[in-house]
């Protein structure tokens, strides 16, 4: 009987050993195993999405030792910036860098990017969006499952049209003007006198067909898109500064360890900053590509007559966004 006790309990530690072991190996299998990840973006290969979404993959694969993969869904492949919204919300889509304007929809906080006039300089808007007040709109978006990584750039936004060269925002009443999908956007360009027409991007077609008159964007999106053969007027009004929101699907990233959720948040602010270096960088470039294909540039339109038009827009966005942060906002740009 003692013997059969003795090795009974051999049998035991034995079993537990091996599970133990077992367990072990499991856990460093899970470890070690290789995660594939979705990143969507609406633009083409090289654009200013795409230059964001590249360098984070090229920073989280080589930091994780290929623990990480990434598949950049391009050129509206996964449908629209709203869309592709809804996907990342959903955890069908991992990764998204999206337009601040569509994300408004989401989280009303985020519509105070689109202010128009708030910036005055790059080096303004980076210090707000890199510091408290940008990361309180990244956290804002928390109850609607997604989580904000960083800001990348989209860039000061310029009018172009195919009707008449824009000087003083009285040239603007009655032009068709795609907007983004966002109200604040269509609010912005009704009181500018035009005739506001949010639409998904690209929209080149319906500039070529005369669907619309003009369309407002970055320099990047005017040389990229090749809007210059069908627009024929540009004015320099840089009437919003248009960030990308570079964002993840909340759930996806809470399963994250904790030195991993480091490294995607580091590797998304490198790569947010790297991006916006590369644009700004490469802005001569555009506009001497925009001028040399004959679009008519107007450098030094009246931005005063635009200002006096939706400067109302200050004290209403107080109620519909928040009073306390417009005016810590406000305040923090003056």
């Amino acid at each position: 009987m003692k013997k059969f006790l003795i090795m009974l309990i051999i049998a035991m530690i034995t079993a537990t050993s091996v599970f133990a072991s077992g367990q072990q190996e499991s856990s460093e299998a899970d470890a070690n195993k290789v995660q594939e990840m979705v990143i969507g973006i609406v633009t083409v290969p090289d654009s200013a999405q795409h230059i964001a979404a590249v360098k984070f993959k090229e920073l989280v694969e080589e930091r994780s030792n290929g623990r990480f993969v990434f598949d950049i869904q391009h050129s509206a492949s996964l449908g629209s910036e709203g869309s592709i919204i809804q996907q990342v919300q959903m955890g069908t889509v991992d990764i998204a860098i999206i337009t601040d304007g569509p994300v408004g929809n989401v989280s009303k906080l985020v519509n105070a990017l689109s202010l128009p006039f708030l910036f005055k300089s790059n080096e303004q808007a980076d210090m707000i969006l890199d510091g408290p007040l940008g990361q309180e709109i990244l956290d804002s978006l928390a109850p609607y499952h997604l989580k904000g990584l960083a800001f990348s750039e989209n860039g000061f936004r310029n009018l172009t049209n195919n009707k008449v060269p824009v000087n003083t925002a009285a040239d603007v009443k009655g032009l068709k003007i795609r907007t983004m999908e966002a109200p604040l956007q269509v609010q912005i360009w009704r009181m500018l006198g035009a005739n506001p027409t949010p639409m998904a991007w690209p929209i080149n077609t319906e500039l070529a067909q005369g669907t619309i008159d003009g369309q407002e964007n970055p320099l990047w999106v005017i040389d990229k898109y090749k809007l210059y053969e069908v627009q024929k007027y540009m004015s320099m009004t840089r009437h919003v500064y248009s960030s990308h929101i570079d964002m993840m699907n909340l759930e996806t990233f809470n399963k994250l360890s904790p030195e991993d959720q480091k490294m995607f948040e580091t590797a998304m602010k490198e790569a947010a900053a790297y991006q916006r270096k590369v644009n700004r960088e490469s802005n001569a470039g555009y506009m001497k590509n925009i001028k040399d294909n004959g679009m008519l540039v107007n450098e030094t339109p009246d931005v005063n007559s635009f200002r006096k038009l939706v400067s109302e827009i200050y004290e209403q966005s107080k109620k519909d966004i928040g009073e306390d942060f417009i005016t810590r906002l406000l305040n923090a740009v003056k």
